[in-house]
């Protein structure tokens, strides 16, 4: 039997290496309702840690998805919004939107996730669809 090699097209490796990293699908999500604050992106994303958001954000900024944008008052406000380039990954996180609705029990992703927690997931993500519409 002859053993075929499957290469992968490098744009789309280095955006699944991109987009595929822990949280990333989470704040573009978040950002896709709008320009976000720091905290308000902590605050949105249960679990991210300052420092890992620090990191997602300024990768993304590398890349041109979001952009930093700095208002020069006092205290200085800085936000974070989606680049034309970003905004189009909409369709996207739509599609991912869909199929975890379709595939993905909430009460077998995660075993130590309790009841109210359970309860919360499936409250966000019918708020989430009905946006969608």
């Amino acid at each position: 039997m002859t053993k075929q090699n499957h290469t992968m097209c490098p744009r789309y490796e280095h955006a699944i290496q991109l987009l595929g990293k822990r949280w990333t699908g989470l704040i573009l999500d978040t950002l896709l309702q709008g320009p976000r604050r720091f905290c308000e992106m902590t605050t949105a994303v249960d679990g991210l840690s300052d420092r890992v958001l620090s990191d997602r954000l300024r990768e993304l900024e590398m890349e041109g998805i979001i952009e930093r944008i700095v208002y020069p008052q006092i205290p200085v406000r800085v936000e974070y919004r989606l680049t034309e380039k970003g905004a189009d990954l909409q369709p996207v996180i739509e599609a991912i939107h869909h199929w975890a609705e379709q595939w993905i029990d909430p009460c077998e992703s995660k075993p130590e996730v309790s009841a109210a927690m359970n309860a919360d997931v499936l409250e966000n993500c019918a708020e989430a669809s009905e946006l969608a519409q």
